[in-house]
């Protein structure tokens, strides 16, 4: 199942996941202890659910591990620097905006006083 497209569910059971993901399910309660990111809900009898977002994770850490050749350590890298770098694309935006929006104030300013003095 791993070739074909994904089924899209609101969750997905570990069987489901290890099926789509070409692992077993060992492989990912294993994976869980290595990758605190990776922390599928448990549903009430006590069964972990997955959802479209931990299969994501679960499909790029296999592809880290298996196909890149990344160790453990590696995927733990990689995944910390990706988060950094969707943190500070929200700060580099909002920054840009800030400045665009002083510049204005500041030519409407100048603007402004150069009207009063003529």
């Amino acid at each position: 199942m791993e070739g074909r497209g994904i089924p899209q569910k609101l969750y997905y059971r570990i069987g489901e996941v290890a099926e789509i993901a070409g692992v077993k399910p060992h492989v990912l309660r294993y994976w869980e202890t290595e990758f605190p990111f990776l922390s599928p809900r448990k549903s009430d009898g006590n069964q972990r659910l997955y959802t479209h977002q931990d299969l994501q994770k679960v499909l790029m850490i296999k592809k880290l591990l298996y196909e890149d050749r990344f160790t453990i350590s590696g995927v733990k890298r990689k995944f910390r620097e990706e988060w950094k770098k969707t943190q500070q694309r929200p700060k580099q935006q909002g920054r840009r905006r800030l400045l665009q929006a002083l510049r204005r104030d500041a030519e409407e300013l100048l603007r402004l006083l150069g009207e009063d003095q003529a």
